[in-house]
This record gives structure tokens, C-alpha cells and sequence, in this order.
């Protein structure tokens, strides 16, 4: 039974097209963050990124190295999308993306994760052996097949990615739409439709649709009769995010997948009409098969482990933020923090007030006051260059607040605490933010 839902030669139309669309989607990504200022904002002109935590070593290259980087990228996304040296040029994106991606947080997004996750797969997948310049060129390579594993890690990332998605959002804020209306509150100038997001019903068609769509979508692409019901269902859910929220190639990538969902003979006949179709269906075991299994088996058991670690954690991960990357915890707060900064010598006692403006740039200033990591990576930035004037300081953060989806400020992080002596845990709470007190 395993055998044949995995190792089934299946037609890999699907996978074709996904591949084209794929490296069109990327290279879009790329050229576009250099074009609208991305890269400017975020890696460029900072003096320095905060980077995931023990990445430290992933800086931005100097001077015009990160718009080579992007171009690169970019590139790299063109060779995928025709099939030119696949192998190199996905393999290659994908470590250059996820060096990007731990190199910084302040534009930390969901969808540059799964990014990653996706590119990974796409350098273990065939994915070059029809319709590509690899095959023209070894014609040995070429193949109309495909395993169908391919097809169903794919499907278990995203229902991974759905239901996790969908579960999050059963919290007060989200259930009562007060999540919804502060998503829709900075929409109020949109042409057109800006006036309506801003209607009470509309919070409440979106709350309810954005937990439905998120847990009925994968089953629904699933099942035949509902198949393309649930096609255009996510044409008008993820173009209207696109609109809404304007957030990149991620609700093209989305539609990208439904493509693993429909018979292979209909992906043929709109995308690949000379194509002979493959129906043979027999299985081949690969001589790898217990490799592959044990791969896929720890990675989708981290995958299922990621998003409920915050449980183990001490306090609401609404408040303390411990456990809230990695988990698909999608557009579920907002968070708006003030904090002050103080230096002390430890020798003299004298003290001064870091100014925040000098050495963190508009994007970043608002997050070192809303998020203890960004606050306690400061803090370590300023011990730091203080040591490096030969000082040796201590760094606490003082009338430190912050409001969560627009309630009240409340204290947030301990004043008596010297974060720049404070060593970072990834797996226990940090006693110094302060307890909460969400309703």
C-alpha cells in the first residue's frame, strides 16, 4: 500500500509546469525587491540586520553586493524556470534565499519561510527531465513520469501549512473579528474598497472565511466534486490578498500548487498538448527508498513539532512572541511597543539613553520595542560597540510597554534587567518579559 502511494509512476505534467511557474514566481521576487526598494530598505541602508539569532555570522555584503546578490537570485530563478543546469540553479537559489532569510527578521514574513521549504523540495524533485534545455541537451534524461511521492509531500506541506494556520486563529482576538478590524484599519484609503474592509460585516466575512478557507481547502482540492469549487475559491481568496495585503509572490505561489491537485491528463491538455501522456502506473522502488522515507519522515515530524513548541513555553505566545516563527501563525496580531534604553558604565556609574534613530532605521525602531528578541539583540549591539570604545556597560530597557491588537500599553520587559549580560534560550522562557495580562 505505501509502495504504491509513493513510489507509483505517476505523469509529471504537474511538475513541469509547477517548475516554470516556480522559477517565473522567484525571479519576479528577486527583481522586484531591488525594484520597489526592499533590498534598500532592508539590508542596504541599516547599519546592521537583525538576524535570526545564532546567524549572526550572515551579514548583507557591503556596497552594492546585495543588489548583485538579488540579481543572482534572480537569475538563478530564469534557469529554473527553463530547465538550464536545474540541479546548480535550485540547489544554489535555495541556499542563497535561506542565508537571506536568517540574515534578517525585521521583514519577517511566512511566506519567505516557506519559500525555503519549497525550494528544498524542488532541488529534490525530477523536475528538469521534460520540457527544459537539460533535456534537449541529454536527451537521456528526458521522462514523462514522475514518483508519485512528489506529489504528496507537497500536498502534506500544505495541509501542514492550512490547518496550522487555521488553528491559530481560533484565539478571542480573531473569534470576536477585533483581529480583522485592526488588519483592515490601515486600509482605509484603498481605492474603491477601502471604505467597505472598514464595515463590521466585512470583518466578520473575512474571519470566518479566513478560518473555513484555511481548513477546508486542501481536503476540498482533494476531492473530485468539489475540486474546482475549491479552484475558485482560491482564485478570489488569494488574489484578493494580493490586493489587500500586497504581500509579494506568495498568492501566485499558492495558486501555483493547486496544479498537484487536478488529474494530470487536464494539466496535459492545457499546458502540454504534444505531450504524450503517461499511464502506465506501475511502481518502481528506488535503491534510496529507506533514505527517502526516514528524510521525509523527521522532516514532517518537525514540521508538525514547530507549530504547537509555544505550549511548552511559559505566558501567551501572543505576549512573549517564544514560539511564534515557524508555526504559521498568520496576520494574528498587532504590536506596537515603547521602550528607552539605558547604558550604565560599570565602573562610574554615569549613564546615558541610547537614541534609537542613530543606529536603527525606521523599520526596525518600532520592533526592538515591541519584540524581546529584536530588544535583547540591541541590547547585546550596544554592549558591544561599547567595548569597543573599551567600556564595559550594562544595558537595561526602561519604561518598556507594548499594546497587543490595539489594547491598552502594559509593561512589557523587566527594568531591573541587564539584557546585555542576559544569555538567549531558544527552548525555555525568558524571566525578564514580564508576565501578561491578556484578557
Amino acid at each position: 500500500m505505501l509502495n504504491r502511494l509513493l513510489f507509483s509512476k505517476v505523469d509529471n505534467s504537474p511538475l513541469i509546469i509547477f517548475r516554470i511557474f516556480f522559477g517565473i514566481l522567484v525571479a519576479l521576487e528577486c527583481y522586484g525587491a531591488i525594484l520597489t526598494g526592499w533590498v534598500e530598505r532592508t539590508l542596504v541602508a541599516p547599519q546592521f540586520t537583525f538576524n535570526f539569532i545564532g546567524f549572526e555570522w550572515l551579514q548583507p555584503l557591503p556596497g552594492p553586493g546585495m543588489y548583485i546578490y538579488f540579481i543572482v537570485m534572480g537569475t538563478l530563478g530564469v534557469l529554473i524556470a527553463i530547465g538550464y543546469h536545474y540541479r546548480f540553479a535550485v540547489i544554489s537559489f535555495t541556499l542563497l534565499w535561506t542565508a537571506v532569510y536568517l540574515m534578517q527578521k525585521s521583514a519577517y514574513n511566512n511566506h519567505y519561510y516557506l519559500l525555503v521549504l519549497i525550494s528544498a523540495f524542488m532541488a529534490c524533485y525530477p523536475a528538469h527531465r521534460f520540457c527544459s534545455v537539460d533535456a534537449k541537451r541529454h536527451p537521456s534524461i528526458k521522462k514523462n513520469y514522475m514518483p508519485s511521492w512528489v506529489k504528496w509531500t507537497i500536498v502534506l506541506q500544505l495541509l501542514i501549512v492550512y490547518t496550522y494556520a487555521a488553528i491559530a486563529k481560533l484565539y478571542g482576538d480573531w473569534l470576536d473579528f477585533s483581529m480583522v478590524e485592526v488588519l483592515m484599519s490601515n486600509k482605509a484609503d484603498y481605492y474603491v474598497i477601502g471604505s467597505i474592509l472598514q464595515e463590521p460585516w466585512v470583518h466578520k466575512v473575512i474571519g470566518v472565511c479566513g478560518i473555513l478557507f484555511d481548513l477546508l481547502i486542501v481536503p476540498a482540492l482533494l476531492w473530485k466534486p468539489t475540486r474546482k469549487w475549491a479552484f475558485f475559491a482560491s482564485i478570489f481568496f488569494h488574489l484578493f490578498n494580493s490586493i489587500v495585503f500586497q504581500i509579494g509572490i506568495f498568492p501566485y505561489l499558492s495558486l501555483a500548487f493547486t496544479v498537484f491537485f487536478f488529474e494530470a491528463e487536464t494539466i496535459r491538455g492545457i499546458f502540454f498538448k504534444k505531450k504524450v501522456l503517461y499511464v502506465d502506473g506501475g511502481i518502481a522502488i528506488p535503491s534510496y527508498k529507506s533514505f527517502l522515507l526516514a528524510g521525509f519522515g523527521i522532516y514532517f515530524l518537525v514540521q508538525l513539532a514547530l507549530p504547537v513548541r509555544h505550549y511548552f513555553f511559559k505566558d501567551a505566545v501572543l505576549w512573549t512572541e517564544e514560539g511564534h516563527r515557524l508555526s504559521w501563525r498568520m496576520m494574528l496580531r498587532s504590536r506596537r511597543g515603547k521602550a528607552n534604553f539605558k547604558v550604565v558604565n560599570n565602573e562610574n556609574g554615569n549613564f546615558t539613553f541610547a537614541d534609537t534613530k542613530i543606529y536603527l532605521s525606521k523599520k526596525q525602531r518600532p520592533r526592538v520595542a515591541a519584540y524581546p528578541d529584536f530588544a535583547w539583540q540591541f541590547a547585546q549591539r550596544l554592549k558591544k560597540e561599547y567595548a569597543e570604545k573599551g567600556e564595559n556597560v550594562s544595558v537595561y530597557v526602561v519604561d518598556s510597554k507594548i499594546s497587543i491588537n490595539g489594547r491598552p500599553y502594559r509593561p512589557f520587559l523587566d527594568p531591573e534587567v541587564d539584557l546585555a549580560n542576559e544569555e538567549w534560550n531558544h527552548f525555555n522562557h525568558h524571566e525578564w518579559i514580564l508576565p501578561s495580562n491578556l484578557e
